[in-house]
C-alpha cells in the first residue's frame, strides 16, 4: 500500500511494545473510526452552506426518501435514524422552529402525530442532497471503481455482522 496513515504508526508502536497483541481487528476498526471523523467533518462542510447540520439533514432526508407526502411518525423517524425518541423530539422541535418540518394529528390514530416536510424543508434538503452526494463521491474519488465496489461490499458485510450482534 502506498503511503502511511495514522493507524500504521499505532500498529508499529504496538508491534514494538506488545508483539503478542493481535491487532488485526484494530487495523480495520481503527481506520474506520478515523475515517468516520474525517468524513463527518467533510459532510459538515458540505452541508454548512445550506444551513443544515448532519442530524438535521438526516431527519429531512429520511422524510424526503419516503416520497409524497413526505411524512412519518416520530417513532418511525427515530427508528430510521437510529435515535432515541427523546433525541428525535428535540431535533423535531428545532426543525419545526426553523420551518422545515411540521407536526399534525394522525387521522388514523387519535393520539398519534405525523411529521411532514414543509415546502421550505423539501427545497432545503433537495439542495443539500446534491452537495451531500457530490461530497460523498469526492470522498471516494481517490480509489478506483473496483476498489470502491470491493470496499462497499466489505463494509456492508461488517455492518451487517455488527448490527446482528
Amino acid at each position: 500500500m502506498p503511503g502511511t496513515d495514522p493507524i500504521d504508526l499505532i500498529l508499529a508502536q504496538w508491534e514494538r511494545e506488545r508483539p503478542d497483541l493481535d491487532t488485526a481487528g484494530f487495523a480495520v476498526a481503527g481506520r474506520v473510526l478515523v475515517l468516520a471523523k474525517l468524513l463527518e467533518r467533510r459532510v459538515a462542510d458540505a452541508l454548512a452552506p445550506h444551513d443544515l447540520s448532519q442530524w438535521g439533514f438526516d431527519v429531512l432526508a429520511t422524510l424526503r426518501r419516503q416520497g409524497a407526502p413526505y411524512r412519518l411518525t416520530p417513532t418511525e423517524l427515530s427508528r430510521a435514524t437510529m435515535l432515541t425518541t427523546g433525541a428525535m423530539t428535540n431535533r423535531l422541535d428545532r426543525l419545526e422552529s426553523a420551518g422545515l418540518v411540521e407536526r399534525s394529528a394522525d387521522p388514523n390514530d387519535r393520539r398519534g402525530v405525523l411529521v411532514s416536510l414543509t415546502a421550505e424543508g423539501r427545497e432545503r434538503v433537495d439542495r443539500a442532497l446534491d452537495a451531500r452526494m457530490a461530497e460523498a463521491n469526492d470522498a471516494v474519488s481517490g480509489v478506483s471503481d473496483a476498489a470502491r465496489r470491493a470496499l462497499e461490499k466489505h463494509l456492508h458485510a461488517l455492518l451487517v455482522a455488527l448490527d446482528e450482534s
